[in-house]
Formats: structure tokens, C-alpha cells, sequence
């Protein structure tokens, strides 16, 4: 994401550059569409990319750094018109209506998001796209209903938009699952991945990863 100063940062990239610092790497940061990234990881030409989750056909090409930190709550974010027609509490509850999804390409949303694409009907009212910045424009624009996003990053986002009056957080969690980082097999090795998780790991204990996350929830 960029934050209000125009540089490049975010919870997750903040606390991967802090841990290749400490192993003395050099970081160089490149923007691209999640489906993008995850197909240059496999091809070697991006080595790291966090907040991946760990699925089988990944694992054909990517370590995984193991869970490290607690479970981030993906919850659903709606316009405030769409909220107080649909004040759930369960995504499911919106199979049999008109609401309209916006959703990242070959982003995993979680297994109930699963089972409602599923449902050709609702799968038809789901919209994609490659960033979720164009997502947060298209409820502006009331072009969709909702969003899927993680809580702490989807607020940030908001608020940082000048959005965070019209798009509201819910009560909708669509998953819990701890994201992992993910680094290509092609460029890193096992043994690198232990120790940038070992590293993590110190960066949670000694207190790093907490006053990162402070620093955006009190931007």
C-alpha cells in the first residue's frame, strides 16, 4: 500500500524488510497484481513474497516460512447503503441476494468464499480485479456492494482514501488463517528460510512487530 508520505509500506512489507535487513540482505521492493507475483515467484525472478497461504500447488515452487504470527482476521467491508440493507453476520447469509463481491484474482478468501462461488448465481455478481485499490474505487462508485479484506489493513486503507465514512467494517468474518511468507525454490533455500523465520520470530519477542503495527493503527 502507499502511505499518506507516498512511500511504499504496510504491515507485512515493514516487517519482512526489517528481517532481511537483519540478515544483511538488501531489499528492493516491486509492485505487482497478487496473480502476477505468485507466477513470478515460480518462475524465480521475485524470491519472496509474503502473505501467501500455504496450498499444495504452491508448494510445487515455494518454501513457506511456517506460521509465525497470529491468525489475521479477513473480514467482509460493504458500503454503508449495502450494510443497512444487509446487516449480516455470515457471508452465506448473502447467497440468495443481489449483494455484489469484489475480489482479487487468485487471492484465497477461505473456504466459505469458496462455497458460495460455488453457487453460479452468486459467482456471476463477483467482480475481479488485480489490485484491491481499484476494489475500494468500485464501492465508491457503487459499482459493488463489498469487500473482502484483512481488518487491519482494510482500515488503514479506508481511512487513508478518505473512504472510511462511506465503507464500513462488519461483524463478517470470512477466515482466520495464518498467512505465511512465501519464498521461491528457485532462489532461496531451505536452510535461508529457517533462519529469515527465526528472525521473525525475534522480531515478534522483542517487541518490533507490535510497534510496527502501531505505527499504522495510529497513523
Amino acid at each position: 500500500m502507499l502511505r499518506a508520505n507516498g512511500e511504499v509500506g504496510g504491515i507485512d512489507i515493514d516487517l519482512n524488510r526489517a528481517a532481511l535487513e537483519r540478515l544483511g540482505c538488501t531489499v528492493k521492493l516491486v509492485k505487482m497484481p497478487w496473480a502476477r507475483a505468485l507466477r513470478e515467484l515460480e518462475l524465480g525472478r521475485l524470491d519472496i513474497l509474503p502473505g501467501a497461504f500455504r496450498k499444495p500447488e504452491r508448494e510445487v515452487y515455494a518454501h513457506f516460512s511456517g506460521a509465525v504470527l497470529k491468525p489475521s482476521r479477513n473480514i467482509l467491508f460493504m458500503h454503508q447503503d449495502a450494510l443497512a440493507r444487509w446487516p449480516v453476520s455470515d457471508l452465506l447469509e448473502l447467497q440468495n441476494t443481489t449483494f455484489r463481491l469484489g475480489a482479487q484474482i487468485d487471492v484465497s478468501y477461505g473456504p466459505v468464499y469458496q462455497q458460495l462461488m460455488a453457487d453460479a448465481d452468486f459467482a456471476s455478481r463477483v467482480s475481479f480485479t488485480t489490485s484491491r485499490a481499484n476494489l475500494w474505487q468500485m464501492v465508491k462508485k457503487r459499482r459493488i456492494d463489498g469487500v473482502i479484506a484483512d481488518e487491519s489493513t482494510g482500515l488503514y486503507e479506508t481511512q487513508q482514501l478518505g473512504l472510511d465514512d462511506s465503507i464500513q467494517p462488519t461483524a463478517v468474518v470470512v477466515s482466520a488463517e495464518a498467512a505465511e511468507v512465501a519464498f521461491s525454490k528457485k532462489s532461496n533455500t531451505a536452510e535461508f528460510v529457517q533462519s529469515y523465520a527465526q528472525v521473525l520470530r525475534q522480531l515478534v519477542e522483542d517487541g518490533s512487530y507490535d510497534r510496527i503495527v502501531q505505527s499504522y493503527l495510529s497513523d
